[in-house]
């Protein structure tokens, strides 16, 4: 992924563990117990991870104008509560969310993104980290387009399947693709 589609801060995250799936080819980077290490996880907690992954992909759709399945909102809030913060205040008086002491493994992880997706909710980023809306893709990416309303992860291979499609359907349904010449009534036609 680019750097310019890459989530700012506690966002990245949540990308990179969103992006352990390839929706394209299933491929499951959570099956490798390197990558589970990675994020200080054990093969115990690979469904846990698993789950997590797939209710912040649903999350990041609704980013993009999908809507959000209420098991999805549920099995989210579930695995956020077990993953409790605490605030946290240092010597010059910042305060900052971060997992409360003691937690390990998925508790950590979940509550190590609770506090990203809290931050991000806060400073108005949070929207801004998309899935693609190709069914095929879903990759999580950071909308960094001045409306923050990208659609896509790539213009150039997701947006242009995404126009390609629309335009066969449009022109196999009959419809014009361009728009109508109308008379303007105010001008006369030109005599024959």
């Amino acid at each position: 992924m680019s750097a310019e589609r890459t989530a700012p801060g506690g966002l990245a995250l949540v990308q990179d563990l969103v992006n352990t799936l390839d929706v394209e080819t299933g491929a499951d980077a959570l099956t490798d117990a390197g990558a589970l290490a990675r994020f200080g996880l054990a093969e115990r907690e690979r469904a846990g991870a698993q789950e997590l992954r797939e209710a912040l992909r649903a999350v990041c759709l609704t980013h993009t104008g999908a809507e959000l399945a209420p098991s999805s909102v549920a099995g989210l809030d579930r695995l956020f509560a077990d993953g409790p913060l605490v605030l946290a205040v240092d010597g010059q008086g910042a305060a900052a969310l971060r997992p409360a002491d003691g937690l390990t493994g998925l508790g950590a992880l979940t509550a190590r993104i609770a506090a990203a997706v809290a931050t991000a909710a806060a400073d108005g980023t949070w929207p801004r980290l998309k899935a693609c809306e190709a069914h095929d893709c879903q990759w999580i990416f950071y909308d960094r387009s001045p409306a923050g309303r990208g659609r896509w992860c790539s213009m150039a291979v997701c947006g242009s399947r995404a126009k390609m499609r629309a335009y066969r359907a449009n022109k196999a349904g009959g419809r014009r693709t361009t728009p109508a010449k109308t008379r303007n009534p105010e001008i006369p036609d030109k005599p024959e």
